[in-house]
């Protein structure tokens, strides 16, 4: 199995010196990292927030090589006709370097409404929003008359070439039938090895059903990363805290913390669990850091299971 192993970076992206990110990425990349990915939400917890692809526009801008994953884009609260040629430009300026991780959200509810959006039928908003996405990438004309949209001969050029991966987000049913049916594969968070392994199977067995194969599996993981690991594991408890306002011991079993070859075996379940991706979201000491650590997690992953 091929595996690639990502950095999260979003908040570091959004300086006002381009060197810095420049700095930054060419770093992430000269140390092997195979993948940035970056997140989006438009208000999250009383207004805090990054545009997905804004920010992934700032990385495939900035380098020529490195992939971005935007992970997870909250398509639900956008118009597919906007979000189509947001990919379709990206991918003028960076062909086959953009994967869109797509989302409903829900740990805001508050976000959601304020985006004009019903909480309660988000949902089906983004069911029928990767229905007409995939219909307009593909370049034809497309007309439709749904729930939520219509489009009257819509068309989005020149369509992405080549096209770009759409990855589901979430968890539980829902994000099974959704992945089965829209998605080229599945982006898990906050689950356990057990979990994505049994959830991978479900999406495989639905997809299947549907005549339809998806071939990608990757999960995003907080983690705490030091050279000690007791700092590793306050850096991550301090950050978690911070934003989803939750103490350790509500996720300690689903953000290691430690040394890299602490986080490294952790990791090693999830790549026996079938992840071909794997993106650290990492609380360190500095940024410099999380690009050494992850480098090094990457490194003692890929030895592992080569």
């Amino acid at each position: 199995m091929s595996i690639r192993v990502g950095l999260s970076v979003t908040d570091a992206l959004l300086v006002p010196k381009p060197a810095d990110r420049r700095l930054l990425l060419d770093s992430a990349a000269e140390a092997g990292i195979d993948h940035i990915t970056v997140g989006d939400h438009i208000s999250f917890h009383g207004g805090t927030g990054f545009d997905g692809m804004v920010s992934a526009t700032s990385v495939l801008s900035a380098h020529d090589t490195l992939s971005v994953i935007i992970g997870v884009y909250l398509l639900g609260l956008r118009h597919p006709m906007l979000a189509a040629r947001q990919i379709a430009t990206l991918s003028q300026i960076a062909p086959g370097r953009l994967v869109l991780g797509a989302g409903v959200g829900g740990e805001d509810r508050s976000e959601i409404s304020n985006s004009g959006v019903d909480p309660s039928t988000r949902g089906r908003r983004l069911d029928e929003t990767l229905d007409v996405l995939r219909a307009v990438l593909t370049g034809e004309e497309v007309t439709h008359h749904g729930e939520f949209f219509t489009l009257d001969r819509a068309r989005i050029l020149p369509m992405p070439q080549p096209q770009v991966p759409i990855l589901i987000g979430g968890r539980g049913e829902s994000a099974i039938r959704r992945t089965a049916r829209y998605g080229d594969g599945w982006l898990g968070i906050f689950c356990t090895p057990r979990r994505f392994a049994e959830t991978r199977t479900a999406i495989l067995d639905a997809a299947a059903k549907e005549n339809r194969a998806p071939d990608s599996f990757g999960v995003n993981v907080w983690c705490g990363l030091d050279t000690d690991a007791a700092v590793a594991d306050r850096l991550v408890g301090e950050k978690m805290q911070a934003l989803y306002q939750l103490p350790r011991e509500k996720f300690r079993h689903l953000a290691p913390a430690g040394t890299p070859e602490q986080v490294a075996e952790w990791l090693n379940s999830f790549v026996e669990a079938g992840a071909d991706n794997i993106t650290l979201v990492p609380a360190t000491t500095s940024m410099e850091s999380a690009i050494e650590h992850t480098a090094s997690v990457r490194a003692l992953l890929l030895d592992h299971h080569r």
